[in-house]
């Protein structure tokens, strides 16, 4: 089963999404958006760079883990990883989100 797109809204009207792959794990997450279609555009945008390998920015936190974020061609952040505790995890994250983030299926949640 490939991925799909979940989109929802917190309790203060705020929109976001996450991105899910076949297995249900949420393997990206984005920002806070004010408007839904604001959140579909941040869809849009995921699923257009996410193939794209230089899109990718790899990241070492403090406490030693690792994730990413996906960049837009303007190096706007899009989507960031869960953390990972080692790289060759960080690796197969991106590679999860290349794979499922041109999935067209968005869920309402």
């Amino acid at each position: 089963m490939s991925g799909w797109y979940e989109l929802s809204s917190n309790d203060k009207g705020q929109h976001f999404f996450v991105l899910k792959a076949g297995n249900a794990e949420t393997i990206l997450r984005s920002e806070q958006y004010e408007s839904k279609a604001a959140a579909e555009n941040g869809i849009a945008s995921v699923q257009k760079n996410s193939p794209l390998p230089e899109r990718y920015d790899r990241k070492d936190a403090t406490d030693g883990r690792f994730y990413f974020n996906l960049k837009a061609a303007n190096h706007q952040v899009i989507g960031t990883s869960q953390m990972y505790k080692a790289t060759a995890g960080r690796d197969n994250g991106i590679s999860s989100v290349q794979t499922n983030g041109p999935s067209s299926t968005v869920k309402s949640v």
